[in-house]
């Protein structure tokens, strides 16, 4: 992975926690931004230092969660509501280009750190606000509630059995895209007018736009998305899970007509390509308990390796399910980890490459 430095004269001022903001923050400075994250001085700083596992040391300053997106800053102690701190942070801010936050309803204000503050000050700010339900709404945000409030919760599990939440915190992660988008197009629209902007993000808005087909299944068709497991409400089979003669795991993701034809053939059921109930997708689902037990059967008669060897040649959508050490023994892992100075490792926020030719 290239060191990019795209960013490397901004200057950003992080007085976001958690993880949303502070996603944002490190996204920049793996880019190359300077950027100084002011902790809160009298909790001890961001919370996520003392989101610690059992076998972490409790002595130690930071947890694992910590540094999975805080990579590359300037740590600052601060505490806003003392008056030679608050002046060190406005000093900071009316440099900085970018000022990513994470104020409730009036809070900012009430500390005298609006937008409006800064915009007298510093006319080429932007000024970046994530909050949970919105500007007017002071509620505060946990990423769990979101997967709630907002239908992921009661999409993901298993039919017929309570829901589960997604392992990592998505809607942070998705909230913290909107952020970055919002921040580079502020940044394009201040190099025509050498003006900053002030940019709002809610968690809220950021999930419901992420519901993609699952929220035009029920705006166009009122069908409501029930917990399927690892199934697809759409295709089939698509995340469905087969157990192979060797006694492991492989999962489908069959998309198209030519793929199902061609996992046919490789497990010998081309008699079922012709059957009514399998031939068209919208069928398939329709009979997708019945397709399910045929295709459970003649997975058993193949070990997985000799079957990903053939679905690869035939370009059958399929995979194994790996566990986070699997995860990391893959070469495009080892490429995506970050190293702080005192040895902790982070994955990077970018996934993407710039300036290869």
């Amino acid at each position: 992975m290239r060191n990019h430095n795209i960013f490397k004269n901004l200057k950003i001022i992080e007085l976001a926690s958690v993880l949303a903001g502070p996603a944002v923050g490190q996204f920049f400075a793996e880019l190359g931004a300077t950027v100084i994250k002011i902790e809160n001085k009298k909790t001890g700083g961001d919370v996520t230092r003392k989101w610690k596992l059992p076998k972490e040391n409790k002595d130690d300053l930071f947890s694992a969660y910590y540094h999975s997106i805080n990579w590359g800053k300037e740590s600052m102690m601060l505490d806003l509501s003392d008056k030679e701190d608050k002046s060190i942070a406005i000093d900071l801010i009316a440099e900085a280009d970018i000022l990513i936050a994470n104020f409730k309803k009036g809070s900012a204000k009430k500390l005298g750190l609006d937008f409006g503050f800064f915009k007298n000050i510093n006319q080429r700010l932007i000024y970046a606000n994530m909050c949970a339900y919105g500007e007017q709404d002071g509620r505060s945000g946990f990423d769990v509630l979101m997967q709630a409030e907002t239908g992921f919760l009661y999409m993901n599990g298993e039919a017929k059995r309570p829901p589960v939440k997604m392992p990592v915190a998505l809607i942070d992660i998705l909230a913290a895209h909107q952020l970055k988008e919002a921040i580079l197009i502020a940044l394009l629209k201040r190099k025509e007018t050498g003006k900053g902007n002030y940019i709002s993000v809610s968690l809220v808005k950021s999930a419901i736009a992420s519901l993609a087909n699952q929220a035009s299944n029920w705006l166009n068709t009122g069908h409501i998305p029930q917990r399927m497991g690892t199934q697809h409400p759409n295709i089939s089979p698509y995340g469905d899970i087969f157990l192979t003669k060797d006694k492991k795991e492989i999962i489908l993701a069959v998309g198209t007509e030519k793929q199902f034809a061609e996992l046919c053939d490789i497990l010998n059921l081309k008699e079922i390509k012709s059957d009514k109930r399998f031939s068209k997708n919208i069928n398939r689902l329709k009979y997708r308990n019945e397709l399910i037990e045929i295709l459970e059967k003649a997975f058993l008669n193949f070990n997985q390796k000799e079957l990903l060897e053939k679905f690869d040649a035939k370009k059958v959508p399929a995979g194994t399910i790996r566990n986070m050490q699997q995860v990391f023994d893959l070469p495009e892992a080892k490429e995506m980890v970050l190293e702080n100075k005192d040895g902790n490792k982070c994955v990077r926020t970018i996934a993407f490459e710039i300036g290869k030719n």
